[in-house]
């Protein structure tokens, strides 16, 4: 389903009237939820609109938070994945820090990935060995990359591990990633995309063009089938 908002934070409050009763129903069923999230600047509008509107819709103590990619950097460097969610969300609820299940971007990033991906196992519910997250939150890239999937890399998809080792294309920065065979094992995957300059690549993957097979977003296809997009006008009409 397409969720179109006339700004970047209509489409963010339509994507967090969504995610908070799907957050509310897993907690109620099993008295937990668990979550993987993105960073950048269209998630971060997202945070601030559930710290500041949503905050006792449920209990955030039952939430395990999990990221979807994490750039290989200290937990307080200003690229860090996790430091925008800490500053944007994660101080501002009652979260429970024990739930809460960084990437050690410090680390070596081919060790991280091991122990990340025990971590995940050992917490998130498995389904025929893969985790199953309640909902994954993902964006996308004006490259039609999303968690740090890039489009040179697209093996990534398929990969049979939960976890993997990414480069960004351009910079050569390092990134551990989840993989698509994760993303695509979730009960829900929400994509928040918004902004001109992503009209193009969101054409071709929501109109099925040949040419979205060349952007990894476009393989994202849950195998329960759950899959929405919230993005704004910029994004959905610009092309």
């Amino acid at each position: 389903m397409i969720h179109v908002g006339t700004t970047a934070a209509e489409a963010c409050t339509q994507c967090a009237k969504t995610f908070i009763p799907v957050l509310r129903d897993k907690i109620v069923q099993h008295n937990a939820a668990y979550i993987a999230i993105s960073g950048g600047s269209t998630p971060k509008l997202l945070f601030d609109i559930l710290r500041e509107s949503f905050s006792k819709e449920i209990d955030w103590s039952k939430v395990h938070v999990f990221w979807v990619d994490e750039r290989c950097v200290p937990s307080d460097h200003e690229e860090s994945n996790y430091r925008m969610t800490a500053e944007h969300l994660l101080k501002g609820l009652p979260f429970d820090g024990e739930k809460i299940h960084r990437i050690q971007g410090e680390a070596e990033p081919a060790l991280e990935v091991l122990r990340y991906a025990q971590e995940i196992a050992d917490t998130v519910p498995l389904e025929n060995g893969i985790p199953v997250f309640d909902v994954i939150l993902l964006g996308m890239g004006d490259d039609g990359h999303t968690a740090s999937i890039f489009p040179n890399a697209m093996h990534l998809l398929e990969s049979p591990n939960i976890t993997a080792t990414a480069v960004q294309p351009q910079s050569g920065q390092m990134r551990v990633t989840l993989t698509g065979t994760v993303i695509n094992n979730a009960e829900y995957v929400m994509f928040l995309a918004t902004g001109k300059s992503k009209a193009t690549v969101l054409d071709a993957i929501l109109n099925n063009k040949p040419e979205a097979l060349q952007y990894p977003a476009a393989h994202i296809a849950p195998i329960k089938k759950r899959l929405d997009w919230f993005v704004d006008k910029e994004a959905y009409f610009t092309v």
